[in-house]
């Protein structure tokens, strides 16, 4: 059986750190109420020449490197951002460009903070079926300049990043054994950016209603998010005939350490089997899940034949996992 495995992976984040105490003079807030509800400590900023491209060329020149690949080598690019340097091109052509992919197909998937696994459920998909063999899967946002600094419920949270993952063909015992995706277009307005688009296009007025910002709900988003995530990782582990504890490690997306921990304590993990960074960046959107992944394999948190389980919860509403049989 053929299916796609995680060769490499890689990312990046920008040098600028935002200290909670840094927010404290922006916003009516404190380094002690964010951390009790949020887990954040800092998280990262571009700079105003960055664009997300310029994070995700980063992240991907840092896995092609560890794989010692050749961005020729690469047939299919997929980025994963609710942040593209533009409408159009896509983000992913962008990158295809400036790596010099030329023998890959392009394009952009947005889901939210779920939108690394979609695009690994895509990237699998497409190599079970023969279609592609060596895809460059890119989760990368820069959710600052989407933020309302004004608003202190929202600014508290995000940050920028980039995460990569090099997949491959595999006949081996080992791989992305599995993945999920699923929406619920319902309840789309608890996290929106609704202006910019063609329901309401840029204008004068959109921007006095600051509409042109990130708007989130953010108890009810809670709420959903927690009992969404638990059903979502007891199906995935149910579909591959797992228990909880055989999981090596859990790499759930970084939204709030509270949420992390109600999903750990429903299905009986231990802490020490859950990887955290949220504390250094914050939340991410589609950037979370890949920059984690990449810190856990450069920590050693995961060795061969460990069975890894990636999910993500985020706007759309989307949520998704994946297991992984490294």
């Amino acid at each position: 059986m053929i299916r796609g495995r995680i060769i490499a992976t890689g990312s990046y984040v920008p040098e600028n750190v935002v200290t909670n105490h840094d927010l404290e003079k922006v916003v009516d807030t404190s380094d002690d109420w964010i951390t009790e509800r949020t887990g954040i400590k800092q998280r990262r900023i571009v700079n105003a020449q960055q664009a997300t491209s310029d994070l995700a060329y980063e992240a991907a020149s840092l896995a092609l490197k560890r794989a010692h690949y050749k961005p020729k080598d690469i047939d299919l690019i997929i980025v994963a951002t609710i942040t593209p340097d533009m409408a159009f091109p896509s983000t992913a052509c962008i990158l295809q460009d400036r790596l010099g992919a030329t023998n890959a197909a392009a394009f952009d998937v947005n889901a939210a903070c779920s939108g690394f696994i979609y695009g690994l459920h895509i990237a699998n998909g497409l190599i079970k079926a023969g279609a592609h063999s060596r895809v460059l899967l890119v989760g990368a946002e820069v959710l600052s300049k989407v933020t309302d600094w004004q608003d202190r419920t929202t600014c508290i949270l995000f940050g920028d990043g980039a995460g990569a993952a090099l997949i491959e063909a595999t006949k081996e015992k080992r791989g992305v054994y599995s993945t999920y995706i699923s929406s619920d277009g319902s309840l789309s307005d608890l996290i929106c950016l609704p202006g910019g688009g063609s329901r309401n296009p840029c204008s004068k007025e959109t921007i006095l209603k600051r509409l042109n910002y990130i708007k989130m709900k953010g108890n009810e988003t809670f709420k959903v998010a927690v009992r969404t995530l638990e059903e979502l990782v007891i199906k995935t582990l149910a579909d591959n005939n797992l228990d909880p504890s055989q999981l090596s490690l859990l790499i759930p997306h970084q939204a709030n350490i509270r949420i992390i921990q109600a999903t750990a304590k429903r299905l009986g993990m231990p802490m020490e089997k859950v990887f955290m960074n949220i504390d250094k960046y914050g939340n991410t959107s589609a950037a979370s899940v890949p920059i984690a992944l990449d810190e856990a394999v450069q920590s050693g948190r995961i060795q061969d034949g460990d069975y890894v389980l990636l999910e993500a919860f985020g706007g759309g509403l989307t949520w998704a996992s994946a297991l992984l049989r490294w």
